[in-house]
């Protein structure tokens, strides 16, 4: 018999896998695919947590998941990408802190002090969360536009709104309430973010640099709670009337 194909397909041969076979090896290979790159993050995570940002290479991520390197660029275009979805997960769980400060204050500037205090109460548990964070804001916007795929730009995205709308709602609120005095509120929140990076690395450092003389530099000791302080205190100078 001849095994040519016709017009409709072979005559005899492997029978073709039907479409709802097909469809269910695709869903479990997306599966398997969106679970290997959650144990790449996880394990990403881990190595930030415990060496720190600068000592997690992509040699000892795979070594942690149990896979060579090149599986590593098989589902993220580059390192970048690793930490723009580590940083993902610091945010997620950092959003969860900050709603829970926000909830029941009396008014907009309770609200404002718990918020920034619990940003800065995060960071200084988690210093690698800063280091991450910092890391990408140090790209610009077109390479990372560049370097992160749709899905990574999403999910970061996605991540760093939903801590910001927390404290842009609480300064709209202060707005509507007569409380605050603001032009742009989602800017102000997005300053103070930027800047509280900088801060909560200040506060890991520990020193502050001065001048006792000219041309005579000093040191002296700054704490966590003094750039707690000094955070919420810039925070509701900006928004006062």
């Amino acid at each position: 018999m001849s095994t040519r194909p016709t017009a409709s397909g072979p005559v005899s041969g492997r029978p073709r896998a039907s479409g709802s076979a097909a469809d269910g090896r695709r869903s479990a290979a997306a599966a398997r695919r969106r679970a290997r790159e959650a144990d790449i993050v996880a394990a990403t995570r881990r190595l930030f947590d415990e060496r720190g940002l600068s000592d997690a290479q992509i040699e000892d991520i795979a070594k942690a998941v149990g896979i060579n390197r090149a599986i590593v660029y098989r589902h993220f275009t580059g390192k970048d990408e690793i930490f723009a979805l580590t940083l993902v997960g610091y945010l997620d769980e950092m959003r969860e802190h900050l709603l829970e400060a926000a909830a029941g204050d009396s008014s907009p500037t309770d609200a404002v002090r718990d918020v920034v205090g619990a940003f800065v109460d995060y960071g200084i548990e988690h210093p690698a969360f800063v280091d991450c964070a910092q890391t990408l804001m140090r790209r610009s916007g077109s390479d990372l536009l560049d370097e992160l795929s749709e899905s990574a730009l999403f999910r970061l995205g996605r991540a760093m709104s939903g801590c910001l709308t927390i404290l842009t709602s609480v300064f709209e609120d202060g707005v509507a309430s007569g409380e605050f005095e603001l032009d742009d509120p989602n800017l102000l929140a997005n300053t103070l973010y930027a800047s509280g990076l900088g801060a909560l690395q200040l506060a890991r450092v520990g020193i502050l640099v001065s001048e006792s003389a000219p041309g005579v530099p000093t040191v002296a000791a700054v704490s966590p709670d003094q750039v707690r302080d000094y955070l919420v205190t810039s925070a509701l100078a900006l928004t006062a009337k």
